[in-house]
């Protein structure tokens, strides 16, 4: 049987369409070591400019390590937005496609020829090969966006908002139901958007009421919801579901009047607080966000707002990242750039913030008992079990090590009751209890 190494970079995204061509690549094995592969795969990523390096530093590295007669394959964000660049300066890859033929990956490999389609991938019922998790799932609600924020070169390469009908999303919940998954994490570019391209403006409340009458599902959670598209009724619907948690992350990249219109993130700041402060009471609630540091414009006027809010406000975890300037976007052709330096020195005043936000977080569940779910042993340390916190998204919101359990034969993917005791560095340490 022929090997396959793969490796797929950048958002949740994009591993959905990863677990795609998994599926329809399950002739081969799948392999940890690149130099034993048959066939490489690599799914870019080319948002900013960090995601671009890593992209391409990756393809090199795969390159060097690959077996004689192996076959390179560029797939993905970064080979669509520069397909015919990197085509010219790329003889180290055989296969090169994009966002549209991830369920045509057997066919590419097997006559080991490019292809970029017209129209970006929209998963249909193709049948995907989850990682990572026997209990946990990503489900992509749609692609492209309609939104036109000033620093985003998505649009330009995913084009506009195409959401999955509602029963075939459905159908595709039911179908991993069916196969023992438990716990259901819901993705888009811009998620409580999902529909309006169909003239529906209740799109994602529909989809939670759907969802919500599934026997089986223990829980789930919906990330990437849009300031302008995020409605107090869509907020409620949340709270009042049985299996969604109270999880919201709204990434409001700026919280100035001037610099949310530079930005044009469609609303400005009270609109935008109104907002977090209804998912702050909600019960139990945990708010994510993202914040760009150093976009064209941004002055110290600005900045000190940021600053102050991120202050004030609770957050329970803020993802901060340096204006990259990207090419294809308003932002890319304004005049006032802030040197990196401000940049490097804004970002370092915010990480102390944010790094303190984080803690308070933590801290609120010491003495507490947790729901969460036990996903094996901890990369900390193979004499402490890993679990995530019902509650938190996989992977980005932090761990629970486990040092002592009260129950015998654990199960991984099984939710437990953990005595928080300890936060330790970033994460909290608890006991399992009967």
């Amino acid at each position: 049987m022929k090997k396959l190494h793969v490796v797929s970079l950048g958002c949740t995204k994009n591993l959905v369409d990863t677990e795609v061509m998994l599926g329809r690549l399950q002739d081969f094995a799948l392999t940890q070591n690149p130099a034993e592969a048959d066939v490489i795969i690599v799914n870019t990523c080319g948002f900013i400019n960090a995601a671009k390096e890593e992209s391409l530093q990756t393809i090199f590295d795969l390159h060097s390590q690959r077996k004689e007669d192996s076959l390179l394959v560029m797939a993905g964000c970064l080979s669509e937005r520069y397909k015919k660049e990197l085509q010219k300066e790329l003889p180290e890859v055989d296969i090169f496609t994009g966002v549209g033929d991830y369920a045509k990956i057997d066919e590419l490999i097997k006559e080991k020829k490019s292809h970029f389609s017209d129209q970006v991938y929209l998963i249909k019922k193709e049948e995907r090969l989850i990682t990572g998790s026997n209990y946990h799932a990503y489900i992509k609600l749609s692609e492209g966006c309609n939104q036109r924020c000033s620093f985003c070169a998505i649009p330009s390469f995913k084009g506009r908002l195409q959401s999955r009908p509602l029963e075939m999303i459905v159908d595709e919940v039911k179908s991993l139901v069916d196969k023992g998954f438990i716990d259901f994490t819901f993705i888009s570019q811009d998620s409580s958007s999902y529909l309006r391209d169909k003239s529906i403006k209740d799109g994602l409340i529909r989809l939670i009421e759907a969802i919500e009458k599934i026997e089986g599902i223990e829980s789930a959670r919906i990330l990437y919801l849009y300031p302008s598209t995020t409605s107090s009724e869509l907020i409620q619907t949340i709270v009042d579901a049985k299996k969604f948690v109270n999880y919201f992350e709204m990434p409001i990249q700026h919280i100035s009047d001037r610099m949310l219109k530079l930005m044009k993130r469609g609303i400005g700041k009270e609109p935008t607080l109104k907002l977090l402060e209804q998912m702050r009471k909600a019960p139990a609630s945990f708010l994510r966000t993202s914040i760009i540091v150093g976009h064209p414009g941004e002055s110290e006027s600005d900045f000190a707002k940021l600053r102050e809010f991120l202050e004030e406000f609770d957050f329970d975890r803020v993802n901060l990242f340096a204006y990259s300037d990207e090419e294809n976007t308003q932002a890319f052709a304004m005049q006032e750039k802030i040197p990196q330096e401000v940049i490097d020195e804004r970002l370092q005043i915010l990480e102390e913030i944010v790094k303190a936000k984080k803690q308070k977080s933590l801290k609120k569940d010491l003495g507490k008992v947790v729901e969460a779910y036990l996903d094996g042993t901890s990369s900390e340390s193979e004499l402490l079990l890993s679990a995530r916190k019902k509650i938190w998204a996989p992977e980005i919101d932090g761990e629970i090590l486990i040092n002592e359990s009260e129950v015998e034969n654990l199960q991984i993917g099984r939710c437990y009751n953990v005595a928080i005791s300890e936060v330790v560095g970033e994460n909290l340490l608890g006991t399992i209890r009967s």
